[in-house]
């Protein structure tokens, strides 16, 4: 069994005391600067495919699924990898292969050798030091801040992490306007830099894993993990709503692009300008979940959001030219405001619910699960779309999004006001 002895993390008792949390600042600024470069990724990728190499809208999903894989090949021994391995060690590396990974697209595209296959192991390289990094920074946090911190600390994370899917998406239509898609990812490849340098600035020291008892192999650890989810009634019902709620976020988000290039015809910097708009209710949504969660309770703040980031999304399919496009912005912005207070609620509850040993395999058990159905939305997308056509990929899978929200009315969660702060059996 590992164990982890806790150090005291930096005492904080004043209103807005994680402003002045010098290592919190340090990782917040990190996770925004990478954050902003991956979401410039999110419309470059596709952009550099569709404008530069003249993709399918098949290849198209085809690379928003290979960044998603390897949840699905990597990520149970990855949970249990990070369990026993230093966190910050292992963010820091992979923001590094991040960045060489993303530089090699504009070297590529300046030797004239860019191609779809090379846009697609960047991808899925990218996709594998992500499983490592998500699944590291949510164990690494409950290190730096003391359990009653962790709502604020992950009310402003994912404040952050939503900022950049404004801006990062307004800044890649941007650059590829004046200078082209290319040049994006290689904003991207600098941010990551960026947070490897201030992640190596943290001087919290991070508890020695120890390991106790008789020598467990990497499949005890890992059957551990899933063992937990599987067996607790507010976890597995979490799973399996955020598989499919991901399933239909990411099927659609997969051929967005291609649809307002080829059928809403948008330009670049405005298909940009519009992913942002519709990505702003979750700064909203981050500034109101803890209130929320403290006004009408954590386990009605849940069901709050999955009613906003669900029936909305039906508006999305209905962009049009000038006016029209009123509908995806205003469906985008209810599905962030509701996604978000989703999140903040669920991130700090499985933080503080689950047994800090086992956190990293919990973790990514569930996100197995999670992010494990987002390649296959994606492919599912980019066939529809190539069948019967971008609109009608588009409507299927927003109006799978729409339903998601009645899985959470299985179980214990509707019952509740609030969440519990332990498994029963402890």
């Amino acid at each position: 069994m590992t164990t982890a002895t806790r150090s005291g993390p930096t005492p904080v008792r004043r209103a807005g005391g994680l402003l002045r949390h010098r290592d919190f600042r340090l990782l917040w600024a990190g996770q925004a600067v990478s954050s902003v470069g991956s979401n410039v990724t999110v419309v470059a990728l596709p952009l550099v495919a569709v404008a530069v190499l003249d993709a399918s809208t098949f290849q198209v999903a085809v690379l928003t699924a290979a960044a998603w894989l390897p949840w699905l090949l990597i990520g149970l021994p990855a949970g249990a990898w990070v369990d026993r391995l230093p966190r910050r060690s292992v963010m820091v590396v992979c923001d590094l292969f991040c960045a060489l990974a993303f530089l090699s697209v504009p070297l590529a595209a300046a030797l004239g050798r860019l191609t779809v296959a090379h846009l697609l192991v960047v991808a899925l390289s990218a996709g594998a030091a992500r499983v490592f990094f998500e699944t590291a920074d949510q164990v690494y946090l409950p290190v730096l801040l003391r359990p009653e911190q962790l709502p604020e600390g992950n009310a402003k994370l994912q404040a952050t992490y939503t900022v950049s899917h404004v801006v990062g998406p307004g800044l890649a239509g941007l650059i590829a306007q004046l200078t082209g898609a290319v040049a994006a990812l290689l904003l991207d490849a600098l941010t990551f830099l960026a947070s490897a340098v201030l992640l190596v600035r943290i001087r919290t020291r991070e508890p020695r894993v120890r390991r106790t008892g008789r020598s467990r192999s990497l499949r005890q650890d890992i059957a551990e993990g899933l063992r937990f989810v599987v067996r607790d009634p507010y976890l597995r019902v979490l799973t399996a709503f955020g598989a499919a709620s991901n399933f239909g976020l990411t099927g659609y988000q997969a051929v967005l692009v291609v649809f307002l290039v080829r059928e809403v015809r948008l330009e670049p910097g405005l298909v940009g300008a519009l992913v942002g708009v519709m990505s702003a209710g979750g700064i909203v949504g981050a500034l109101l979940a803890t209130r929320v969660g403290r006004r009408c309770g954590t386990a009605r703040a849940l069901l709050i959001g999955a009613a906003l980031a669900g029936p909305p999304a039906l508006l999305i399919p209905l962009a049009a030219p000038g006016i029209g496009l009123t509908w995806p912005a205003l469906g985008g912005l209810l599905i962030g405001l509701g996604v978000t207070i989703g999140n903040v609620v669920k991130g700090a509850f499985r933080q503080t619910y689950t047994p800090h040993h086992l956190l990293g395999r919990v973790t990514v058990s569930m996100q197995l699960l999670n992010y494990g159905t987002i390649p296959l939305a994606a492919v599912l997308a980019g066939a529809i779309g190539t069948r019967y056509g971008v609109g009608t990929a588009l409507f299927v899978m927003t109006a799978w999004q729409a339903v998601t929200p009645l899985i959470l009315l299985i179980g214990p969660i509707r019952r509740r006001r609030d969440l519990p702060a332990a498994p029963a059996a402890s």
